[in-house]
């Protein structure tokens, strides 16, 4: 059985995915030489497909999902956690504004080596942080008040012990993943929070890890602008629609 597969869902990543998928298995043959990477392909319009294709080409550790009609960030990873057949399972940004380096150590921590011993119960997901106090980041200014403003948020309404549930990186015990996975509906951004907060009350015998992460802000100035009101207010929505679920879940 391998060890790990890194589920990396793209939408439209035009010809960077080549790159970043190349640089990915660079950094993770390093220090795993038992991994997958599969990349979901999530109704991408323009050459993502064809350009996952030519790195499948060149490396048989990259493996690929792909469906026409664009379903969402939350289906796209959780479709390919559920085709992890591997020990562990972990899910990375396709961007790599997180780099895939810090699966290093989010490994050694799921499996006991860095000997912190932190909780008396196994650790069965590990989770990057923004908010850890050894983090790296560069964010600009209004995506800082954002994060700070929806942790309250999430707090005020889960109740969660973590600080950070949205980065863009965690690692899992598949079996853990794929139990979380069949409780799942959230197709889009929020599907973060609700895995955790499902986890977070599934949970009887292993405990959620935050793990500090480097982040190098990429986006172009356009992009950054692109945060609009009506955004913030659909997170909004959806998280209050997930805390109804959840609550109501017989777990």
């Amino acid at each position: 059985m391998l060890k790990l597969t890194i589920v990396m869902p793209c939408y439209n990543e035009g010809t960077r995915i080549y790159r970043n998928i190349i640089e990915t298995l660079t950094q993770v043959e390093k220090f795993s030489d038992s991994f997958r990477l599969l990349v979901v392909n999530d109704g991408s319009t323009d050459e993502t497909e064809s350009e996952i294709k030519r790195a499948i080409a060149t490396d048989n550790r990259v493996g690929l999902i792909s469906y026409k009609k664009n379903k969402g960030k939350g289906y796209a990873v959780r479709r390919g956690m559920m085709s992890a057949k591997s020990e562990y399972v972990a899910f990375l940004d396709a961007d790599l504004e997180l780099p895939p380096y810090l699966l290093d150590s989010f490994m050694k921590k799921i499996e006991g080596e860095d000997g912190s011993g932190e909780s008396d119960k196994p650790v069965g997901i590990v989770i990057g942080s923004k908010m850890h106090p050894d983090s790296q980041v560069e964010y600009p200014p209004l995506r800082k008040i954002m994060s700070m403003g929806y942790y309250i948020f999430l707090k005020i309404v889960f109740g969660l012990r973590l600080r950070d549930t949205q980065t863009g990186i965690k690692l899992f015990r598949t079996d853990i993943a794929q139990e979380i996975a069949k409780y799942c509906r959230c197709k889009g951004y929020s599907f973060d929070i609700e895995m955790l907060a499902i986890a977070d009350k599934m949970h009887k015998d292993f405990s959620i890890v935050e793990m500090p992460v480097v982040v190098n802000f990429s986006r172009n100035k356009d992009n950054k602008s692109k945060i609009k009101l009506r955004s913030v207010f659909a997170m909004v929505r959806d998280t209050l629609r997930i805390k109804m679920y959840v609550s109501k879940l017989g777990l």
